[in-house]
């Protein structure tokens, strides 16, 4: 599949003479496109003069990038200890079950990517559901269908 890497320039020229780049570089690029498509990393490393190798390495080593499309909306569950005893399990069957995908899919329409976290850091607050980077707290499992519809 092919891309539209025209903004791959752009994001490149807005860090020109800075060292190091790389990671910067591919959080905007994924940014434009949600992702790392492979035409788009290719053109990042061949414009930065890296091996493929090297942007590959990078972007599977941090969890924050994606080699595969993700959705519109980031829905992460918390099943770290505080949200594990409050319920977080069955958080997350019901948020499976919702979105018809386990962890770390992404539904066909491409609306909703669903990972599973150890901790966000918030464990007073659980169970915690985290969408777009917006905490939701204290969630009851007859609530999950109302807060994803919130996001369509």
């Amino acid at each position: 599949m092919e891309h539209d890497l025209s903004k791959i320039d752009q994001i490149i020229d807005k860090y020109k003479g800075d060292e190091g780049i790389l990671i910067q570089v591919l959080q905007d690029v994924q940014t434009e496109y949600n992702w790392l498509p492979e035409d788009a990393l290719a053109k990042v490393c061949q414009r930065l003069e890296i091996p493929l190798s090297q942007g590959y390495s990078v972007a599977t080593f941090y969890k924050a990038f994606s080699l595969t499309p993700r959705g519109r909306h980031l829905v992460s569950v918390c099943l770290g200890t505080a949200c594990h005893v409050r319920g977080g399990p069955k958080i997350m069957a019901k948020v499976e079950s919702q979105l018809g995908i386990n962890d770390g899919e992404t539904t066909d329409d491409l609306k909703y990517s669903l990972e599973k976290v150890n901790c966000l850091g918030c464990c007073a607050l659980g169970p915690v559901i985290v969408v777009d980077g917006e905490a939701h707290a204290k969630v009851a499992v007859s609530k999950v269908g109302d807060l994803l519809e919130a996001y369509q």
